[in-house]
């Protein structure tokens, strides 16, 4: 009777996880990152090219989808150094010249800070949730891990930079563990590979990310996170321009 029972439990959980929609897949990887609610982040990001490279750190406050603010800690040169992101404003204080500047939508796409990053990877002015259609293709195996395979194609006039995404989501945790960028002519231009899983604060992810553009041999952006804290309280009034100047 008991392996009747398991079995019968196997196969209501295999038909769950295929009734899943490819949207939700994604919404659960999502908070993985950013929590339902909210997060606070400690990260460092190292910029790796074949003669040299370069480190900073940095601190992450994010609330839902539409507020997120972040502020470089090191290097010294650059501390200070701000983004915030209120609804689908953007802005940046540069504390060397005492001076916050909108960004336009044109400037999304540039590098951030010289890494491998855009400015939309490190605000998320987009969604890949609300910002894409979403189509599951198949599994595939990931350092031992079941994923989903999953196509985003972005939605007519969303304000995105990719033109088309794969993501591969594991079975079991939700967690992202490779995500491929392509242009509007579906070429692959960047890969993230996400990897060091462990549980952070009660929630199982991934706590080092390596972007790597595909056509630059040599080159990766790597961040890892150092400490991460889900759920805490802030006021939509400590995501202002004012604030952004003096956080530290």
């Amino acid at each position: 009777m008991k392996s009747i029972l398991s079995i019968i439990l196997m196969f209501f959980m295999v038909n769950v996880s295929l009734a899943q929609t490819a949207e939700e897949i994604i919404r659960k990887a999502e908070e993985k990152m950013r929590g339902k609610e909210s997060a606070y982040m400690e990260m460092s990001i190292e910029t790796i090219r074949p003669k040299w490279s370069r480190s900073m750190s940095l601190k992450s406050w994010g609330k839902g989808n539409d507020y997120s603010l972040m502020v470089l800690t090191e290097p010294s040169k650059d501390a200070g150094t701000a983004f915030l992101k209120r609804h689908k404003e953007v802005w940046n204080w540069v504390p060397s010249i005492e001076r916050s500047i909108k960004m336009p939508p044109s400037m999304m796409s540039q590098s951030w800070m010289g890494t491998d990053m855009s400015n939309d990877d490190l605000v998320r002015e987009s969604s890949s949730v609300r910002d894409y259609t979403h189509t599951i293709e198949k599994d595939t195996m990931i350092d031992g891990r079941k994923c989903w395979k999953i196509v985003l194609m972005p939605k007519p006039d969303a304000p995105v930079v990719w033109g088309k995404l794969e993501a591969f989501v594991d079975q079991q945790d939700y967690v992202q563990l490779l995500l491929r960028q392509y242009d509007e002519d579906e070429y692959l231009i960047n890969e993230m590979v996400s990897s060091d899983i462990k549980e952070m604060d009660g929630v199982v992810m991934a706590t080092r990310m390596e972007l790597i553009p595909i056509e630059k041999p040599g080159n990766k952006t790597v961040m890892v996170i150092n400490k991460i804290k889900f759920n805490e309280e802030y006021e939509d009034s400590f995501f202002t321009v004012q604030n952004m100047k003096r956080i530290r």
